[in-house]
């Protein structure tokens, strides 16, 4: 119950439905528990003139005790009906303000954990996979969710319904009120033995759970890669290893709940025997009547269903435990990239780094070591490198994705951590390496970074990027709906507008993170310059394995095994006949071969 009680604040805040909740739950078992009374009076009424009426056996009078007897039960049997009509409007309203009560601290808890999500750092999604965080904030807050409704208004129907009962019962006879209750420690034993069996085994099914969801999303994502290699029939074996598994785990959980309810069934059908010979001994004494007993086991069997949703109950709360210890696993993740609390900046485009280390804090792997350059607003800075030399790692630091382990950068003379990153974050065009695009019109995935869709401004960018005349062929143009991951487009068009995407904001700092890899030379030449008429008086970064996509930077860094070997112009390290003369050289080579 430690992990539930993180969900008392939202009880709190709801509590003006919780307490008439909670009322409603008793006077509603009120009205059902004088039921049994009325049952009581009516069994005596019979027993006692029953004789009566056989005593007047011919006579005419026979007839008028019949009727009024006859008009004593229609009455008993009004009264019954009322009772429970009343007891169903109260249990009505017990539905309307509990169960409502969890509909919005669901509401609640998911926006929570969502915006949590918002604020982590990109090192806790290089950590989780996307199946086990879409589980957690959609299973696991619906589980919360049958705790904090259904769980809590049986648990309170169950605690009142005993004590009221009882309360009665002893009213009546306490030797067999002691009687009838003397198997309930036995079932409170099973309960605490059984909870823990319950959670444990909650707990697995919902770690299995998040790996099938996984399995299930990774695959439905990389379904073209699957189909093109042809391994249906492997991940289809695959998947049915991860549903067996999941399967297994469940069953497990299942037995438990199977054996739970029958031996609380017995338990309570133990109580009605006990009533039926301990109430007809204390009858053929004379200490209570035929009706009481009949009374005693309309109040048993009132609390048959409790004690049968006891255990269903136990096994919400104990699967909701569960539940709420993995999302706070997930609340209490504090984000490595906090924004500064300060007034915003607007950027001039000045970027410094200096003596700039960075370690990838998942991995251990040293992906920078003193990296230092700057690059002056107006300027297009070229980065370029083998695979893994560390370009990739610049932008993500200069996008504040992560924090550099050593050394300092500055933007316009000021320490980046010490930027509001919202704000600075707005302020720059970020086209990363792994294009994204959503599930949505390419008119809507251009306008991303703004709030409201600026026609003149999209159609403009999509022509700066090269990819107007495209969009354009397409059916419905602007307005056509990309596939997930913009799987109805090809791989350059994807990029493009994702540079489109950049380009709309005006940034004045943008960064393409070898982004014109799936572009022909003739459009690359085409954005580029088109580039360098947006970009005036502010700050490009190129990244690039082609060299003919940077030689016109204004200066190029080489980077090799995380650090910058050789920087300068594209003539000025040509002279050097070092690392970039290399690639230079081979690229020069491999276009000769493929043409």
């Amino acid at each position: 119950m430690k992990s539930l009680a993180y969900l008392n604040k939202f009880l709190y805040k709801y509590r003006w439905r919780l307490i008439p909740g909670v009322l409603f739950v008793a006077i509603s078992n009120v009205f059902g528990v004088l039921t049994a009374s009325v049952i009581r009076i009516a069994f005596n009424l019979v027993t006692e003139n029953i004789s009566l009426y056989h005593l007047f056996s011919g006579f005419d009078r026979q007839t008028v005790i019949y009727n009024i007897f006859g008009y004593s039960m229609l009455l008993f049997g009004g009264i019954v009906l009322a009772l429970a009509l009343i007891r169903g409007l109260f249990l009505f309203l017990m539905r309307q303000t509990i169960i409502l009560m969890s509909r919005h601290i669901e509401y609640d808890v998911k926006n929570e954990i969502y915006d949590h999500y918002q604020l982590l750092s990109l090192a806790f999604y290089r950590r989780h996979n996307t199946g086990d965080l879409m589980n957690r904030v959609t299973e696991d807050v619906s589980r919360v969710r049958m705790y904090l409704g259904p769980g809590i208004m049986y648990t309170i129907n169950t605690v009142t319904l005993f004590i009221i009962a009882i309360c009665f019962m002893l009213t009546v006879d306490v030797r067999l009120t002691l009687f009838s209750i003397m198997p309930l420690p036995l079932l409170v034993v099973t309960i605490y033995y059984v909870n823990n069996i319950i959670h444990f085994r909650s707990e697995k099914i919902q770690q299995r759970l998040s790996s099938l969801s996984s399995f299930v999303q990774e695959n439905f994502s990389g379904i073209r890669v699957i189909k093109s290699y042809v391994r249906e029939d492997t991940i289809r074996d695959s998947f049915a290893g991860e549903s067996e598994n999941y399967k297994t785990h469940s069953m497990a959980l299942v037995r438990v709940q199977a054996l739970f309810f029958p031996v609380m069934l017995l338990l309570v059908g133990l109580s009605n025997v006990i009533i039926m010979y301990v109430g007809g001994i204390e009858v053929m004494k004379g200490t209570i009547t035929p009706g009481n007993i009949a009374e005693f086991i309309v109040y048993l069997n009132m609390l048959t269903f409790p004690v049968m949703s006891l255990g269903w109950v136990t096994s919400l709360i104990q699967r909701a435990a569960a539940s709420q210890k993995r999302i706070n696993e997930f609340l209490q993740e504090q984000p490595e990239i906090v924004s500064s609390n300060v007034a915003p900046h607007l950027v001039k485009g000045r970027l410094s780094f200096d003596k700039v280390s960075f370690i990838y804090p998942d991995t251990g792997i040293q992906a920078l070591r003193d990296v230092s350059f700057t690059a002056e607003p107006g300027q297009m800075i070229a980065i370029i490198g083998r695979t893994g030399s560390g370009k990739s790692t610049i932008a993500n630091l200069i996008m504040r994705m992560y924090d550099s382990t050593e050394g300092s950068i500055m933007v316009d003379n000021h320490q980046l951590q010490r930027l509001n990153l919202e704000n600075y974050r707005s302020q720059v065009g970020f086209v990363p390496q792994e294009v994204f695009l959503f599930s949505d019109t390419i008119a809507n995935n251009i306008a991303f970074s703004a709030d409201v869709l600026d026609m003149p401004r999209v159609e403009q960018a999509a022509r700066d990027a090269a990819v107007y005349h495209n969009i354009k062929e397409l059916e419905k143009g602007f307005e056509t709906l990309i596939g997930e991951r913009g799987v109805t487009l090809s791989g350059g068009q994807k990029q493009r507008v994702s540079i489109a995407r950049a380009i709309v904001k005006q940034p004045q700092i943008l960064i393409f993170d070898d982004c014109l890899s799936a572009v022909d030379t003739r459009t690359e030449e085409e954005i580029l310059n088109n580039l360098g008429n947006i970009m005036q008086g502010k700050t490009s970064i190129i990244i690039s394995h082609r060299i003919s996509t940077i030689k016109n930077a204004d200066k190029i860094l080489v980077m090799d095994n995380g650090s910058i070997v050789e920087q300068g112009t594209h003539d000025e390290l040509m002279q050097l006949r070092h690392v970039y003369f290399e690639l230079y050289e081979k690229q020069l080579l491999e276009e000769e071969e493929n043409a």
